[in-house]
């Protein structure tokens, strides 16, 4: 008895001991509050989420978020500008803290980055030269389709096909970005071009590029998007988490939202998992 009273006694303060005496682990969170700037990385061919203005600076609803961010961490914002393949590398070679780039939450991204939970959700949707008469997503089968390059629309266009359009004799193009399927479709080198609902909205608007309108919405569904930063930084992770979940509750985001898209933001709610 009085062995075990002794050793009872004793644990507490070697455990104590113990975790005195242990390293401090500074992570991506601490490095971010240290150094005193927030790099996100955005691609910024993607209006309006992300662009450059008229004095060639960034801007976008991606763009806001990160000041917003870093406004709320007390630090300086650094946009870090990358293309759709070069959001994961910039993580990885540490270019960029978090990539707050309208990033796919998609299982096989996870195997190389963690994702936040979801800020943002889209729709896929053709863009067609003005003359197009195409009116269903189907009418694409026979045609050529472009599409920027390391999109999550470029792999479900190309899964859908393989599933539905086994007989198709289309082709699918591919571009570095989304500026060069924009281009494309306008000067009739593609019969249509694959893009986000809210970006091809924004183009058409815009009248940046002649010839243009929207087509048929995709039958893939939603886009849902989170931030991405390297995997194994839990902390950091979490404080996203956190992060994204109160500006969505009090109203950040669709001030964001309305600012650079209009309307009504999407619902981030997943019935009976996610509210």
């Amino acid at each position: 008895m009085s062995k075990l009273r002794t050793f009872s006694f004793l644990a507490p303060a070697i455990l104590a001991a113990s975790l005195a005496a242990a390293p401090a682990y500074a992570d991506k969170l601490d490095d971010v509050l240290n150094s005193g700037t927030l790099r996100c990385a955005v691609v910024l061919d993607f209006p309006p989420m992300g662009y450059t203005d008229a004095n060639n600076e960034p801007a976008g609803m991606d763009v806001d978020i990160c000041k917003d961010l870093a406004e709320r961490m007390g630090v300086e914002a650094e946009i870090v500008g990358v293309t759709w393949a070069e959001r994961i590398p910039s993580l990885i070679s540490g270019r960029s803290d978090v990539a707050i780039a309208s990033s796919s939450d998609s299982l096989e991204r996870a195997k190389t980055v963690g994702f936040s939970i979801p800020y943002m959700v889209f729709q896929f949707q053709a863009l067609l030269p003005a003359d197009s008469t195409v009116t269903s997503w189907d009418e694409l089968k026979d045609l050529n389709v472009g599409v920027a390059i390391g999109t999550t629309y470029e792999s479900e266009l190309q899964a859908y096909k393989d599933a539905n359009w086994t007989d198709s004799s289309g082709e699918i193009t591919t571009f570095q970005s989304e500026n060069d399927t924009y281009l494309a479709v306008s000067q009739g080198r593609v019969a249509a071009g694959i893009a986000t609902d809210t970006a091809i909205a924004n183009i058409v608007a815009a009248d940046t590029y002649q010839n243009i309108k929207a087509g048929p919405v995709a039958p893939f569904g939603a886009d849902i998007v989170g931030f991405m930063t390297v995997r194994n930084e839990y902390g950091w992770l979490n404080f996203l988490n956190l992060y994204i979940n109160r500006a969505y509750r009090d109203g950040t985001l669709q001030d964001l939202y309305g600012k650079h898209i209009g309307g009504t933001m999407p619902d981030l709610t997943t019935a009976g998992v996610y509210y």
